[in-house]
């Protein structure tokens, strides 16, 4: 009569012990406090970084903002200087047109607070029947251009209210003036006014002068 034997399954060889289940679950635990620990040293370098990236944007936007007003005292200042070279020649440069302006002023204002115009011309030619604003920059943009214009209609509204009835005429000028700005501003009845070493040159508008 044969023996008969009984299967043993494999698993049965070498069952976990107390001792190994407590192992385990505190090697897990141990695991999962590390991880904690990464988490938050993660969110604390993340924490700064972004604190860091913040005072960065602080500094730079306090940069450039100082860096824009450094330029625009330097602007004005150029400006300024453009303006007090310009104005004694425009005279003996605009007879070449016809128009004699016998006085020159520079930085002219009105302000009429009763009926709220005010307005400021850098250079300012007048004769009894005419007179020429002026608009100095160191570099005529199409803002400034269209600014002018706003000036011109001020100064014609300020003069029919006090019964001056001289005609106005408009002329910018740039030390810096590119050929698009230049057709600009001749196109809307401006007289171009550019320095050329010790002189200047003054270009007529395309048509005739538009007149205030």
């Amino acid at each position: 009569m044969e023996a008969i034997q009984t299967a043993r399954h494999p698993q049965d060889a070498n069952p976990p012990t107390f001792e190994s289940v407590m192992a385990a679950l505190q090697e897990n635990a141990q695991g999962m406090k590390e991880l904690r620990e990464f988490q938050k040293e993660t969110a604390r370098i993340v924490k700064e970084t972004s604190e860091r990236q913040k005072e960065n944007e602080r500094l730079m936007k306090e940069s450039r903002a100082d860096f824009d007003a450094r330029i625009g005292s330097l602007t004005n200042l150029f400006g300024n200087i453009a303006e007090y070279m310009v104005a004694p020649k425009m005279r003996e440069k605009f007879l070449e047109f016809g128009l004699d302006f016998p006085k020159i002023n520079q930085s002219t204002y009105v302000n009429d607070k009763v009926n709220k115009i005010s307005l400021e011309i850098d250079v300012m030619l007048e004769n009894g029947d005419k007179a020429m604003l002026v608009e100095v920059k160191t570099k005529l943009t199409t803002e400034r251009i269209n600014k002018h214009i706003e000036r011109l209609e001020k100064m014609r509204m300020y003069a029919n209210l006090h019964g001056d009835k001289r005609t106005f005429l408009g002329a910018v000028a740039g030390v810096v003036v590119t050929d698009e700005l230049k057709n600009y501003a001749l196109n809307q009845g401006f007289f171009v006014i550019e320095p050329v070493g010790q002189n200047l040159n003054i270009t007529p508008p395309n048509g005739q002068p538009k007149e205030w």
